[in-house]
């Protein structure tokens, strides 16, 4: 009979599905981290075709600047100097 000695219920009174031992508690955190990976997934699949594909901000830089940068950072022209060519080159 149903309710009656040591054993009653479903699973042997020890709760639902997987004998109530803390199964149902990884079950869910399981599903959680599938859909916390599965959202990372989706975000980084996005953010990667967006990167590659993404048209360039603002105006190619000019070869002659590339150049006074270099010459700049080797120490081969000053500051006053460098400030006034890169003015010339940007117009």
């Amino acid at each position: 009979m149903w309710g009656y000695g040591p054993q009653w219920g479903t699973m042997g009174g020890y709760g639902y599905g997987y004998g109530g031992y803390g199964f149902g508690l990884i079950h869910m955190i399981f599903w959680v981290v599938i859909l916390i990976a599965i959202v990372a997934g989706v975000v980084w699949l996005v953010r990667s075709m967006v990167g590659t594909n993404a048209p360039q901000a603002g105006v190619r830089r000019s070869a002659g600047l590339d150049v006074l940068e270099e010459r700049y950072a080797r120490g081969e022209i000053n500051r006053d100097e460098y400030l006034q060519k890169k003015q010339d080159i940007l117009g």
